[in-house]
Formats: structure tokens, sequence, C-alpha cells
């Protein structure tokens, strides 16, 4: 922890996210624990590497001899400074447990430059007990009644991003017990997850540190991992790390159908399991169904689903005259793989928790009427440019703000497959077709919400949208990123 004096206020928003009670005097679920455990679920599937081995200090730098291995556990001794991953890391997932002595005071450093200061030059995420003596004090407020009082500022509270993002406070275990922390850092998410429950959620794009300084380090897309001493003691254990990098934009699958590591197969090559029908055209009304309505209109859905869509050949087939077709699940934040193909003239589609859409369509279709010639000049071919379609398919076309095109028409002729690597954290977007990046962490506008106020669903199903003509799917593969 470093307590350099700063005189800024603390904004609203910040402040309000900082003392949420681990223990309600209600019967209320804990939005925090909930929240934990559905990042927890998506973690247990993910593919863990140890950066601890229990016994030496193989794979770190720095303050070796401030560092011990000692009974399976990696202990920072009195004097201890700063412990260093010889590699670097970008989007990852960093689990471990930890133990305080009272006031004890450590730190994660995260995308940290080599020879940089973890609070600034990277990110430092606060170890620290912030109940100890050290840190505040009892006040007499009369009739024998006491109040304890803290000099910390919010954002120097266990968990925080140092100076940047105040945690939540509550959760942290007494002096002496172990608590498990696993930070999570994709993108611009930090995520920090603490005895089960969610402190920090941040983006960092959408905030300014509430210490008022700059903190470039927020910028930086990987670096090393830093335990960063103050010279108490502090032990560690179950260090390990997990990789949440932006996946090939192949899929590194042998047979078609047939999940790479690390996805999940959905879509299984031979029926419709884990499908449905769409049960509203408009979002907001679906989400709005309950009870009896919700059941009978999603049964009405399915019936139409089995009427219109298919599996032919490990191909999942739509013959042009049905509706969408939806996830069974939900999703959030995730990277899936997809592989397309359309006659020419088709227009589909893909929607990203319900929302429109990643756009498919032929970009050699000059639009015109049945028996109508197509443009002879110059001037008419560009006109056709205002329908979009002649730039490519794969980007967010029904955005009004943000960039509704892709980068490069990447499309393969019609009758032809395509690929898509579609990644998604947070609202934003990226895409790579046939392997070239033609969306790059777009922002995906709220298409049903037309005040331009009311943000995207955290999570909803994913839907292969029509638009009257056949369409064939294959190789869909899933990867759930935490959230």
């Amino acid at each position: 922890m470093y307590t350099h004096r700063v005189t800024t206020a603390l904004p609203l928003l910040a402040a309000a996210v900082l003392t949420t009670s681990a223990c309600g005097q209600d019967a209320k679920p804990d939005p925090n624990m909930e929240a934990g455990s559905r990042a927890n679920s998506i973690l247990d599937s993910a593919s863990w590497a140890d950066l601890f081995n229990g016994t030496d200090l193989t794979g770190w730098t720095g303050d070796t001899t401030g560092y011990v291995a000692e009974d399976g556990k990696l202990v920072c001794k009195k004097g201890g400074k700063n412990l260093i991953s010889e590699k670097e890391y970008g989007d990852f997932a960093f689990h471990f447990e930890f133990k305080l002595e009272e006031s004890g005071n450590n730190g994660v450093g995260i995308r940290v430059p080599k020879g940089g200061h973890p609070a600034t030059a990277g990110m430092e995420i606060q170890i620290l007990d912030h109940n100890g003596s050290k840190y505040g004090g009892e006040a007499d407020m009369g009739n024998g009644k006491t109040r304890r009082l803290s000099w910390l500022k919010p954002w120097q509270y266990h968990g925080s991003i140092y100076g940047v993002y105040p945690s939540r406070t509550g959760y942290l275990k007494p002096v002496g017990e172990w608590n498990t922390e696993t930070i999570v850092a994709i993108e611009d998410h930090i995520m920090v997850i603490l005895n089960g429950a969610v402190i920090v959620d941040a983006f960092l794009d959408d905030i300014t540190p509430v210490d008022g300084s700059v903190h470039p380090g927020r910028k930086n897309k990987k670096g090393h991992l830093m335990l960063a001493g103050h010279s108490d003691r502090v032990e560690f254990r179950n260090l390990k790390l997990a990789d949440y990098s932006p996946s090939p934009t192949k899929a590194a699958s042998a047979y078609d159908n047939t999940a790479p590591k690390g996805f999940t197969t959905f879509f299984n090559g031979k029926d419709l399991t884990g499908w449905k029908g769409l049960a509203h055209r408009r979002a907001n009304e679906r989400r709005a169904l309950k009870g009896v309505a919700l059941r009978e209109a999603q049964a009405k859905a399915d019936e139409n689903m089995r009427e219109h869509w298919s599996v032919t050949d490990g191909v999942l087939t739509y013959d042009g005259t049905g509706q969408s077709l939806c996830t069974a699940k939900d999703y959030g934040d995730f990277e899936f793989y997809i592989d397309w193909k359309i006659p020419p003239g088709a227009d589909s589609g893909i929607y990203l928790r319900g929302t429109p859409q990643v756009q498919i369509w032929d970009p050699w279709d000059p639009r015109v009427k049945d028996g109508q010639a197509p443009p002879a000049t110059g001037e008419e071919w560009v006109a056709q440019f205002t329908n979009g379609r002649n730039l490519g398919s794969g980007g967010l076309w029904n955005n009004k703000r943000w960039r509704n095109a892709p980068t490069v028409l990447a499309d393969r002729k019609p009758g032809e497959w395509n690929t898509f690597l579609i990644r998604m954290v947070g609202d934003k977007v990226s895409i790579w077709l046939n392997d070239k990046l033609i969306v790059n962490r777009v922002a995906l506008e709220n298409y049903w919400d037309k005040t331009g106020t009311v943000p995207l669903p955290r999570a909803d199903q994913i839907e292969l949208q029509h638009h009257g003509s056949e369409l064939f799917f294959r190789n869909l593969y899933i990867r759930e990123l935490p959230y």
C-alpha cells in the first residue's frame, strides 16, 4: 500500500460501492456472493497452471531473499519487497490464498512493465488488513459509545485497485485465517473475488481513477505479476493462473463439430439439443414474459423451430421460412467460433446477448429487384454502398454511435464456408472473419433501448438471425469468460 496524501474528493459512484456488508440483517441473498458464484462456476472449467511449485522460487525474480518457500507456502518475510514473475501476462485469472498478520500489508501488481512501479506503471490490487491498528482507532462518542475510525482512503482497502477503484468491504477474514482470492484481468475488465464475493467489478475504459492521478498502467495490455511487499510477513499458497488470451482465429479441431481444448460445443452436429425457438421478436417483450405466458410462447416457438431448422450431414440448416434460432442458455462474456455459409443474395446475422447484430450478408449482391439490371456506372455502384453490404460481413450493423461496419472485406464468395471468431468482454466486441481482424473492441449498443441510456444486458441468449433465405452453420464452439 502506498499512502501518499491525496485531497481529491471521492466520486459519488465510487463511494456508492464501498461498504456492502457480507452479513445483512434480513434473509435476502448477497448479490456479491451470487456474482462470485457465477464467476467461479466459469472459472472452475478453466485450465490452471501452477505459479509456485511449493519448494523454491522457480519462475520468480526480484527480491528472492525477502521471499522464501516454507512448508509449501510462499512467504514474504519481514522486510520483504517485490517478487516478480519471470513471464508476462495479459488476459488471465490469478488465483491464490493468503494469510495476514495484524495490520499486514502487501499487494498484487498486474501488467507491470519491467522495472515499473506496481501501482502506477501497472496496477496494484491491495492486500491489506485494513482493520489493523495502524490504519484506524476508536473515537469516544459519549454515553459509553465508541465508533471505529479509519484514516485509509476508500481505494486503499483490501482488494481495491490502488488509487483507481475502491473495493467493497466486509469479506476479509480475521487476521491469522486463510483467505481465497481470484483476480481476473481480461481486456479492460478487472474483477476481484474474495472468499466467494465479488468485491471489484470494473471496466477501466469507463472509469476515472479516484485518487485524481493518471495511472498510465491502466492502459497496459500485458506485463509481469508482482507480489508487492511492504516489509510485513504475508503468507501465500496455491498460486495458479488461467490464460484468457484471445484464441487462435481458427479452431484447432480435428473433426467438424468437435470442440477444441478449452471450448465446449453448443451445436452437437446431430440435433437441436441446446437450442430453442424465438419466443418473441422483440427482446424487451420476450424478457417480460413470465409463467404460463412464457411457457406457451416458448412451446409455440419451439414447434416453429423444429419445422424450419434441421441438421443435415452435421450442418445446422435453415429453410428460410421460419424464425431465428436461439441458444437455450444465456451467455455473458465469451469467445465463440462459428462457420457459416449463405447462398447468393442472402442476409443473416448473429445476435449477442439477444441484441442485433453481427451482420452476415452477400457483399457482391447489388440489391436489384427481380428483372432489374445491375448497376452500370460507377456512380450507381457507389450508391449501393449506402446499404452497407458491399463493405462485407461482420460489422455491428445496428450501431448508431459506434462503428457499424467491418474494417476490411474478408468474406468468401456465397456458397463457400466462412469462419467467425467472436470475442465479447463487457459491451466490447472483437471479430475475426477468415483470419482477419475486422472489428476491434467496438461497443455493441443496446438496440432495444431507444433512449440511449439503458446499458446492454449483462447476459442473454445468442441468436442466429434469418431474413428469409437459406442458412447453413457448423462448428459452433464457445468458451465462457468469467464475469
